[in-house]
């Protein structure tokens, strides 16, 4: 009988989830889930194969989500006549400096997630809910966790430190990064399309609603655009990316706004949703003729851009750039507007490539390679869940 294990990637509303069998190998996919939290009534959107389908659910949003994971794991154990979970693997965003690789999930581990919390606010208290619900329902089933943060600590301190007191980034103020699980397997890709690149200097833009981009030197984690926070780097969805500090301390001193609400300004009310006034899709962006929402897209592929030139002086030069995750992959707009900005570093677009979203999409006189590559979190989570699993046996 084959072991069953199931991945959760939560995102601040969604929660995506996996089913795979484990085997000698790598794990295999058996189909996937999404389950959006805004939404009433709740629905499970479950893909397998070519078929899709939409299951309605009984369940509420709840602060625990017992209700909610116990009938999502009873239709997966139907629909798909399992005989038994045999595992549950977990995207967590925030590992700070405790962990470098994935883990068991013990009390002592969950303990430590939980003190990230605060650092992570949009996604790790997401991951706390799902593992403490799995451990409410389900205490006999061994979970795992997998670390955004882990991938970029082959990063220097040069290169995670603030100038600031010396004493804050001993105590844990630094430069984490994040979407590790993606850059992880994009990277990973590459060396499989593209072998002599993926060895050289590489940068990977992980756009979606949060965004990201990743200095790669020989397939390893060399800077990235994300610091301390999910809040750093370019602008994304809602959240605003790189910020004077001054501005902080402009808005709660003079403004005399309190803490909440410049949070809430920070994380929900600012990137191209701030910017534009009408939405935080880029595809509606993209199709609007108002001028507010033309400035949010230059914003964005300007400091897109921007980020990809100055990753590119850590790793002294530019290779090949990677575009992933839901604007990366499927916005030839998007990734047009990026690369006519890089032209003075030699990228060049084949604009049919581009257009249908090829893997390959660089022209033939382009100095830098370019691809696009789909993202695949969930297959990183399940492979290191299995191999954790696998070596805990065997020990």
């Amino acid at each position: 009988m084959s072991e069953i294990l199931i991945t959760f990637n939560p995102g601040s509303s969604t929660i995506k989830l996996g089913l795979y069998r484990m085997g000698d190998d790598q794990p295999v996919r058996l189909g996937r889930g999404i389950i959006d939290l805004r939404r009433t009534p709740l629905q499970l959107h479950v893909v397998e194969g070519p078929a899709v389908a939409e299951i309605p659910l009984r369940a509420e949003v709840t602060d625990d989500l017992h209700e909610l994971i116990d009938e999502t794991l009873g239709w997966l154990t139907d629909h798909f006549a399992l005989q038994g979970i045999a595992a549950v693997g977990h995207r967590v965003v925030h590992g700070g400096d405790a962990f470098s690789a994935a883990v068991l999930i013990t009390d002592d581990t969950l303990a430590t997630i939980s003190r990230f919390a605060d650092l992570a606010p949009l996604h790790q208290p997401q991951s706390l809910r799902l593992i403490r619900a799995i451990r409410h329902l389900r205490p006999d089933l061994p979970q795992t966790a997998s670390f955004d943060t882990a991938f970029h600590k082959t990063q220097s301190d040069v290169v995670r430190r603030f100038a600031l007191p010396r004493a804050m980034f001993d105590a844990g103020v630094k430069r984490y990064g994040f979407h590790g699980l993606s850059y992880k397997f994009v990277s990973t890709r590459l060396r499989d399309l593209a072998p002599d690149l993926a060895s050289g200097r590489v940068v990977a833009a992980h756009l979606g609603s949060g965004a990201s981009l990743c200095a790669l030197k020989n397939g390893r984690s060399r800077d990235t655009s994300m610091g301390f926070s999910t809040l750093d780097g370019i602008p994304m969805a809602t959240r605003c990316g790189a910020l004077d500090p001054g501005v902080v301390i402009y808005l709660l001193k003079q403004q005399g706004l309190p803490l909440e609400s410049v949070e809430d300004i920070l994380y929900h009310r600012s990137g191209l949703l701030g910017v534009s006034g009408i939405s935080a899709d880029s595809r509606d962006l993209l199709a609007s003729v108002e001028p507010a929402a033309r400035e949010a897209i230059k914003l964005f592929t300007h400091r897109i851009a921007q980020e990809i030139a100055a990753l590119a002086t850590t790793i002294g030069g530019l290779d090949a750039v990677i575009f992933t995750a839901g604007i990366g992959e499927h916005q030839p707009a998007i990734r047009a507007a990026v690369c006519a900005r890089l032209s003075w570093l030699g990228v060049a677009l084949n604009e049919s490539a581009n257009s249908s979203n090829a893997t390959r999409i660089d022209a033939k006189d382009s100095k830098v390679g370019v691809f696009v590559i789909p993202t695949d979190e969930e297959q990183v989570i399940a492979a290191e869940a299995c191999a954790l699993l696998k070596l805990n046996r065997e020990t």
